[in-house]
């Protein structure tokens, strides 16, 4: 039995090689919002805009540092706001602001200001990304490239890409619905990436209406080197 899964893991890695161009690895836009932030409403349609185009994938982060304000964030996470935080130090900010949006781990900009952002999109350049391919439902095949200085990280990234209406009943928002697309529901880091063609095992899901997505991005908050999105191969 391991004899096969060493072959069927070697394989799906060589065909990482063989295998003709893939995919471009799309452009990760990563909007930190909450609820309870009376500023977030364009951000939220901004990213919802940005999660129909097929060049970007568009998450929602959804943070819990506005509960005191009197409604507490359906879908904020500890981890979320841990990610933002990496970030803020990455940037050189002295705290994290909402809405926040990170275009491709290089540059941050207001969430509200979506010309802006669409700008950043258009002018960030990817570096050359690793090949990726899902393995079956419980493997992610990454090949060979180059990584930055202090090495890489693998994340794996499950979101709802429903339509998701919240209805606020307390604080700043009240009365109002708030729209969000794109929820991050489970985020975990799955390793680190050393420039070798590797393969990581898949937490389990326990929700089929969620998405899985691979980012493979420099230590500490660092520049996105490529993105896996759900159910597709990325090169």
């Amino acid at each position: 039995m391991r004899t096969a899964l060493i072959s069927v893991v070697s394989l799906a890695l060589t065909s990482l090689v063989a295998a003709p161009a893939a995919a471009k690895s799309p452009v990760l836009v990563e909007l930190f919002t909450a609820q309870g932030c009376s500023s977030c409403g364009k951000a939220n349609q901004a990213a919802a805009e940005l999660a129909e185009r097929e060049d970007v994938l568009a998450l929602t982060y959804s943070v819990d540092y506005w509960d005191y304000l009197g409604w507490k964030d359906t879908f904020a996470k500890p981890a979320f706001v841990e990610r933002q935080r990496v970030y803020a130090k990455a940037f050189a900010l002295r705290d994290v602001p909402t809405p926040q949006v990170v275009v491709a781990g290089k540059v941050q900009a207001s969430g509200a200001k979506a010309e802006t952002v669409d700008k950043l999109i258009e002018t960030t350049r990817l570096p050359p990304a690793p090949d990726m391919e899902f393995v079956g439902t419980g493997r992610v095949a990454i090949g060979s490239g180059v990584v930055p200085r202090g090495g890489a990280e693998v994340w794996l990234v499950r979101f709802d890409p429903r339509k998701q209406e919240i209805a606020v009943k307390r604080g700043d928002n009240r009365g109002q619905t708030i729209v969000h697309r794109n929820v991050v529901r489970e985020l975990v880091k799955l390793g680190t990436w050393s420039g070798r063609s590797r393969m990581y095992r898949l937490p389990q899901g326990h929700d089929d209406e969620l998405q899985t997505a691979i980012i493979v991005q420099g230590v500490k908050g660092g520049r996105v080197l490529g993105v896996l999105p759900p159910g597709g191969k990325s090169r």
